[in-house]
């Protein structure tokens, strides 16, 4: 029932950006007071960090770019695996009802002229019945 706390992010380190005039300009050498030369270790030092900073996000900043254009590459080459895959199982769904209908045409094919031999048939049987009855008939008139 205690409530957590929950940290946030720490903001990344960056460097003071560097003074924008300076007044005192000093060297190393030549001129300087003993005093001096921890100042000018200090800004050198703070100097050196920032261009290291600098150049560690520009590594940083490279290498996100690089892993983006990865990204969009690797998800080009699986979009064109998923097409090609899915022309394959349309052509093979094709086929698979081309055959079919194929199969359909030749069942039907084959019924048709059975059906054929066995209208034929059955024509023929009726016409021999009709004959039959017709002889039937003609025997059966009385003849006085």
């Amino acid at each position: 029932e205690k409530t957590v706390p929950i940290p946030e992010k720490l903001n990344e380190w960056a460097p003071r950006p560097p003074p924008e005039f300076v007044r005192d300009v000093m060297g190393s050498s030549a001129g300087a007071g003993s005093g001096e030369f921890h100042v000018y270790r200090h800004l050198r030092r703070r100097e050196y960090q920032r261009q290291d900073f600098m150049d560690a996000m520009a590594e940083k900043q490279r290498l996100d770019e690089e892993f983006q254009k990865k990204l969009e590459r690797n998800k080009m080459i699986a979009e064109e695996q998923t097409a090609k895959r899915r022309r394959k199982r349309q052509k093979l769904k094709e086929k698979k009802l081309q055959a079919k209908k194929n199969k359909l045409e030749q069942k039907k094919q084959e019924k048709e002229p059975d059906q054929s031999q066995e209208q034929a048939s059955s024509e023929e049987e009726e016409e021999d019945s009709k004959e039959e009855e017709e002889k039937e008939d003609d025997a059966e008139e009385p003849s006085f």
